[in-house]
């Protein structure tokens, strides 16, 4: 009886600068996207200026629904190449070191003050030194029905490293299914997506019904943390299948203006809701499922249209290190 070996090893794939752009983007965006929350009325940020506006969150809202939802195709893509590359050992350990080791680092030595910070910030009477909060913050306990936020407690948090959290487990998780995964089924799946325009955008309704039913998790930058899993997988077809990346480049306009229109009754009603993340009333349902069918369609837009726009200009100049190698695996 045959067994299924481990991942074939294959040579590093070609440069995608389009990718590392939009990953840049995305992360310098996060710089001015949390500087804009401390003047933001209706957000539990860290501090809060005195003077707040409600407009910052409209604003937020064009770049939550795609921005961090790009970059786990991004990250699934370079995850699948770099499985393939070093084997399943190799990708664990690399993962573990260039994830785990500065994901527990920060967390135990940097993320505790800005909790501290918060504290202060909510009330005028709370004068506990730095020192004093510290335990506070490392009282713990282990929560496996927050998984993969396993680690819980009163004051402690993973604050912005979350998606490092999610990453990680994703990327952990990978290992295991892309040994199960035949071969052959994902091909034939590719072939019916290339031979039926359109059919690229079926996922949209499996996000559509999570964040419908599941709800919206504010911490994880307005999505639920699973929605992120069915992103990451997507990173890991297209590389896995060049088929699919055809797809996307020829069914990127048809995204867009679903995509677009999608948002737009999303984002009015969001305004006009009382708590659209998780009111199970027909409009909150309505408004989530807009949302999470939006964000798929808008970064598969975004992602074949610069793919298109990567083909029709001439190859970048050799010595470049693959993409894959760059700061976010």
């Amino acid at each position: 009886m045959a067994t299924r070996a481990e991942p074939e090893r294959a040579a590093a794939p070609e440069r995608r600068p389009e990718l590392d752009a939009v990953r840049m983007l995305v992360v310098l965006g996060l710089i001015f996207f949390h500087s804009a929350l401390v003047f933001a009325s209706d957000d539990d940020y860290y501090v809060k200026n005195d003077e707040t506006t409600g407009a910052i969150m409209i604003l937020a809202g064009f770049a939550v629904v795609w921005a961090m939802p790009a970059l786990f195709p991004i990250s699934g893509l370079g995850a699948w190449y770099s499985l393939r590359r070093r084997g399943g050992a190799g990708f664990t350990r690399g993962r573990l070191l260039r994830l785990g080791v500065p994901l527990v680092f920060v967390t135990l030595a940097l993320n505790p003050l800005p909790q501290w910070l918060r504290l202060r910030s909510a009330s005028s009477s709370y004068d506990q030194s730095y020192a004093a909060f510290l335990p506070d913050f490392y009282d713990v306990r282990i929560e496996p029905a927050e998984f993969p936020f396993l680690v819980q407690g009163e004051h402690f948090e993973t604050g912005h490293l979350w998606f490092v959290v999610l990453l990680l487990a994703f990327s952990l998780m990978l290992v295991p299914v892309a040994r199960l995964l035949p071969a052959v089924p994902v091909g034939r799946v590719a072939g019916a997506v290339e031979r039926r325009s359109g059919l690229i955008l079926l996922p949209a309704l499996g996000l559509a019904v999570l964040c419908a039913f599941a709800g919206l998790e504010e911490d994880y930058a307005g999505w639920h943390r699973w929605a992120y899993a069915v992103f990451f997988a997507a990173g890991c077809a297209l590389a896995a299948e060049d088929r699919f990346r055809v797809v996307t480049r020829r069914d990127a306009d048809v995204a867009w203006w679903l995509g677009g229109g999608l948002f737009a009754l999303a984002g009015a009603g969001f305004a006009t809701a009382e708590e659209p993340f998780t009111e199970m009333t027909p409009l909150g349902i309505a408004l989530r499922a807009c949302f999470g069918a939006a964000g798929w369609c808008l970064v598969l837009a975004i992602l074949g249209t610069l793919d298109a726009r990567r083909l029709r200009r001439p190859e970048p100049a050799a010595g470049f290190r693959p993409w894959t190698d760059t700061i976010i695996p």
